[in-house]
């Protein structure tokens, strides 16, 4: 009798999967992740949860800022570099009152002269948040360096946290693209055999 009722009983929706994917489009060899070309800073953090949080590809780990708003994530690079989109990986259901609700995103050359680009409202984002970065009509910009700023959170929060954060570049050579998966999945056992080095 007990197995006919819960055979009877809905079953529980599981929650909507967020489809923004940024490896996806890196994989497809339309962009190229630059993050690791620039020299990362942050306004404020906890002890043990700072910027290299926001670059270890876990999404189980985040950057908590320790402050005042607007909290500041600042992404520098060498050389002026091609920015097309930025990605956020953020978790209302985990982070509730420290989930990022409105967004700035600047660009410049140096702390003195950055303009703000746009301005993103989230409301209780689950996943990555694509922000497209252009200038206008051109669909990527040239920049020295880029600054996330968080101006509030949900709930009035004080404090920030972000999961992943991950910078594109567009691919040069419009229209000669060679994604990966043309090539099979690589996951034979003589291809695991070259996966690390000894």
């Amino acid at each position: 009798m007990a197995a006919a009722t819960a055979e009877e009983e809905p079953a529980a929706k599981a929650p909507p999967i967020n489809e923004e994917d940024p490896l996806a489009e890196e994989r497809m060899g339309f962009v190229r992740e630059v993050g690791s070309q620039a020299v990362w800073s942050l306004s404020s953090c906890k002890p043990g949860f700072g910027v290299e949080r926001l670059r270890d590809n876990i999404m189980d780990t985040y950057w908590q800022s320790d402050g005042q708003l607007p909290h500041l994530v600042n992404i520098q690079f060498h050389k002026r570099t091609n920015i097309s989109q930025i990605y956020i990986y953020t978790d209302y259901k985990l982070d509730e009152s420290y989930t990022p609700s409105r967004i700035s995103i600047r660009s410049g050359t140096n702390f003195n002269d950055l303009q703000e680009l746009q301005v993103i409202d989230l409301t209780e984002p689950n996943g990555w948040v694509q922000i497209p970065i252009k200038d206008g009509n051109v669909k990527s910009i040239r920049t020295f360096m880029l600054q996330i700023a968080v101006i509030s959170n949900h709930q009035n929060g004080r404090d920030t946290h972000m999961r992943q954060i991950r910078v594109h570049a567009p691919c040069s050579g419009e229209g000669k693209h060679y994604p990966l998966e043309l090539f099979g999945k690589f996951a034979t056992v003589d291809f695991q055999k070259f996966a690390t080095i000894r």
